[in-house]
């Protein structure tokens, strides 16, 4: 069965974006872009919220920006050609490789993992991975803790009452000092 794999970078004290909206400390050195390349690649399609959607609309045309670097155009080309499906309750319409989602976000996964396929589906953005952890459909989680402390915004992981068990599957520390890590969640 294909897993559900929720990634992103977060800081230290556990937020994607600071209280200001602000994400730019999640720039990542060419090392850790070159990880995040190497990880798209296993990717079967990716499940994005509407805010993640229109942040990652730049990579639909990235590739006749003439200032981006090979490992850029890289992930643009990777990234243009992933399916995607969007969930947003305002969007009407979508562009690229896209689609809206036409149902929930549970039967949406049920129809992915039940689709041919090896590669992972990726979850894109904390509140629709908040929803799918809520229902337990999230496989994998996998950070890269960035070494800043932001002081609030908008989590990594989603505020519940209940327990979820994990185990190590991976880390790496990059020379950026990001640290990498891979939980798979233990069932």
């Amino acid at each position: 069965m294909r897993s559900v794999t929720y990634s992103m970078s977060v800081s230290l004290d556990g937020y994607i974006v600071g209280p200001d909206g602000d994400f730019n400390w999640t720039a990542p050195a060419e090392e850790v872009f070159r990880s995040w390349i190497d990880e798209i690649r296993e990717v079967d399609v990716h499940l994005l919220g509407r805010r993640l959607y229109e942040t990652m609309l730049y990579w639909e045309t990235a590739d006749q920006d003439p200032s981006l670097d090979d490992s850029m155009l890289e992930w643009a080309a990777i990234w243009k050609r992933l399916p995607k499906v969007v969930f947003s309750t305002t969007l009407s319409a979508v562009q690229g490789n896209a689609r809206l989602a036409s149902g929930g976000l549970a039967e949406e996964i049920a129809r992915l993992r039940a689709e041919p396929g090896e590669g992972d589906i990726a979850i894109g953005g904390a509140t629709l991975a908040a929803e799918a952890a809520a229902s337990g459909l999230i496989d994998e989680y996998r950070a890269r803790v960035c070494p800043v402390l932001v002081g609030g915004g908008i989590p990594f992981f989603p505020q519940r009452e209940r327990r979820v068990d994990l185990e190590l599957v991976e880390t790496r520390t990059f020379s950026s000092r990001v640290v990498h890590l891979r939980y798979r969640v233990a069932r």
